[in-house]
């Protein structure tokens, strides 16, 4: 465990038995983070220059990036204890704002881009977000205290979000809380009207049930959910006292932690899905933010310990370098967890993760103690249809899977190109495990290959769901340049008990002799270890924390366990199981039947000792070990059934 470059005080086990954070660890951290990031600040303070390789958007965007989302954090922490500034800190910020809008666009040493479009002039919108939720929550002490010309130069660098395009995704929320604050200090109109209502009315368009926005037009699910699309309404709504906004938004929040929270490990990992995971601890916004409107399923003692928990996870485990900077990467530096926006002031987003310090020291999510985690309860299997997600965990390990059968990354105008993205088309995601990268063979995917390419899995289409079980569908991508192989589909359906996974896939319109190959859990192991797996058999990867098993059941004919030189965001290097078969002659499909598992438990029972499984045409019959049995039946209709059938 690496030393933290600040002191936090002593443990408190009594009243945070699970994770020994109170509101002082937090409190301690937030300072220890802006001391260091302050270190890089220019002689104006206008930006902040923290080292690293620059984005796409350049070093001086980047700065303006630095800048922002540490003064959030320190908007957060000041804000939280009534604009208490014993370090000077907000004064600091105070001036930078002076500075950076004193000459905007100017090619000096301080002055901030000026706002342009969604592009490489666009990454400013995103930073006015940070810079005006800052102002909004520390008004009395930053706004006020700046001159009527330095005020006058800010909203006027402001207003740059309002009359840019943005992205079109949750980006249209940065002009909303732009407006928000602007309208908040006296300074609204039609222009601020406009933006407020153009992001809540994309807003509505966007929500899909189950308290999940997609993240723009089309299925993209993932954190933006709720550190961006419920956080920025519903937070400008509670700082507005806009009780009618609340009541319409703040109850699907409370319907979103019902799940989300399921999504934390028992070690206080959030689940490693989707872009933009450098910002790790920020995936607890929306957690906090249930405590501050009120809006929640759980209860004071639960919520501290899903934020300490995430907070703790990281900077127990190197996401802090040597001299206090939160680094590119998820715990140390890591490339493949980044986007090409990253930049090294980019992971700051995980303020975010500091909203809890809002509430008052005496509230209960300060005051109670610690409970365990939902993830380390009863084993629990949600699934959520509206955004394609099967929820899977254990408490035993407390180790959270999820399986997805309707989130990917493409817009609804976009053509399918390979490859996919790691990040959002894998079959299935954990809190202990990360995607291969795009060069190595992919974990949890199912391909068909032709001319030894293989396809990519873009598109995804729900087709059924049940308690515990989701359904999909998708039409298999050959990249560019690639066979070319019309009318063709394979539909796979996830059931899972216990830390059992079962995995049936139906191939259509395939040309028989195909090859087909699907893959498990990607487990980081030490450079070079052997996988030994005879031929047919369970392919079993014991990384230490975690073990991952595959074994084919049904139409596989060979299994091993494939190199990941490259690692994932777990370890420098992995191994990744996989199982290969031949598409057969049936003009109604071919069925292949697997089961996997990944899990903490040490020494896990093999996987044929959990199921077995008879296939009867495109019908599978499976009988866990612990009694009962049920029928995957893919030839019912043009999605497949699951049917309990008793003992």
């Amino acid at each position: 465990m690496p030393e933290l470059p600040f002191l936090l005080p002593a443990d408190d086990r009594t009243l945070s038995p699970h994770t020994g954070y109170t509101r002082a660890h937090w409190e301690a951290a937030a300072d220890g983070m802006l001391h260091a990031a302050l270190r890089y600040a220019t002689p104006g303070q206008a930006l902040i220059d923290l080292p690293g390789p620059p984005s796409r958007s350049g070093v001086r965007s980047d700065g303006l990036e630095g800048f922002a989302r540490t003064f959030l954090l320190a908007a957060l922490r000041a804000a939280g204890d009534s604009g208490k500034d014993q370090h000077g800190i907000l004064e600091r910020y105070t001036a930078g704002i002076a500075r950076g809008t004193l000459t905007p666009g100017r090619g000096d040493a301080e002055s901030w881009p000026v706002i342009g479009h969604h592009g490489v002039q666009g990454q400013p919108m995103v930073e006015s977000a940070s810079v005006a939720l800052g102002l909004r929550l520390t008004a009395p002490w930053t706004w006020e205290a700046l001159p009527s010309d330095a005020q006058d130069r800010t909203e006027e660098w402001l207003r740059g979000a309002l009359r840019h395009q943005p992205a079109p995704n949750n980006w249209y929320l940065f002009p909303l809380t732009v407006a928000g604050f602007l309208e908040s200090v006296g300074r609204g109109d039609a222009e601020t009207a406009r933006a407020i209502e153009r992001g809540l009315g994309l807003l509505e368009g966007w929500y899909q049930g189950q308290g999940w926005y997609s993240d723009g037009d089309g299925r993209s699910f993932d954190h933006y959910n709720g550190w961006a699309l419920h956080m920025y309404p519903l937070l400008h709504a509670h700082l507005a006292g806009d009780g009618e906004l609340l009541d319409r938004l703040g109850p699907r929040l409370r319907t979103f932690l019902e799940g989300f929270s399921l999504l934390f490990d028992a070690d206080g990992a959030p689940i490693h899905h989707g872009r933009s995971l450098t910002y790790r601890f920020a995936a607890g916004a929306s957690v906090a933010l249930g405590a501050l409107t009120g809006h929640t399923p759980l209860a004071p003692g639960a919520t501290r310990r899903l934020l300490s928990g995430a907070l703790r996870h990281f900077l127990d485990r190197g996401a802090l370098t040597e001299d206090g900077v939160l680094s590119l990467g998820w715990y140390g530096p890591h490339a493949a967890t980044l986007q090409r926006y990253s930049g090294p002031g980019s992971p700051y987003w995980a303020s975010k993760g500091f909203l809890a310090l809002l509430l008052p020291p005496d509230h209960p999510v300060w005051t109670a103690t610690e409970e365990a985690a939902p993830a380390e309860g009863p084993d629990r299997a949600l699934a959520l249809p509206a955004a394609g997600f099967l929820v899977q965990t254990t408490g035993r390990d407390g180790l959270v899977r999820l399986h997805n059968h309707g989130s990917y990354k493409l817009r609804p105008w976009e053509a399918e190109h390979a490859p996919a993205d790691p990040l959002y088309a894998r079959l299935a995601y954990s809190t202990r495990t990360g995607p291969t990268s795009p060069d190595n063979t992919p974990d949890n995917h199912i391909a068909l290959e032709e001319r030894g390419v293989r396809t990519a899995r873009l598109r995804i289409h729900p087709l059924a769901a049940g308690p515990d079980w989701l359904a999909s569908s998708h039409t298999p991508a050959f990249p560019d340049g690639g066979p070319k192989v019309p009318s063709i589909r394979i539909d796979s359906l996830t059931l899972v008990r216990g830390r059992l996974e079962v995995r049936v896939h139906r191939t259509v319109g395939v040309p028989a002799g195909t090859r087909i190959h699907h893959s498990g859990w990607a487990v980081a192991l030490p450079p070079g270890t052997p996988a030994e797996t005879e031929e047919g058999a369970e392919i079993r990867l014991d990384g230490g924390e975690v073990t991952g098993q595959l074994l084919g059941l049904h139409g596989w004919e060979t299994a091993t366990a494939v190199r990941a030189p490259q690692g994932t965001a777990y370890g420098p290097w992995a191994l990744v199981p996989e199982l290969t078969g031949t598409v057969g002659e049936d003009p109604s499909g071919t069925l292949f039947v697997a089961l996997a598992s990944l899990t903490g438990e040490r020494d896990p029972a093999p996987l044929a000792d959990l199921a077995t499984a008879e296939v009867n045409g495109l019908a599978v019959t499976v009988r866990p070990a612990d009694g009962g049995a049920f029928v995957v039946d893919f030839g019912a209709g043009e999605a497949p059934t699951v049917t309990e059938v008793g003992a």
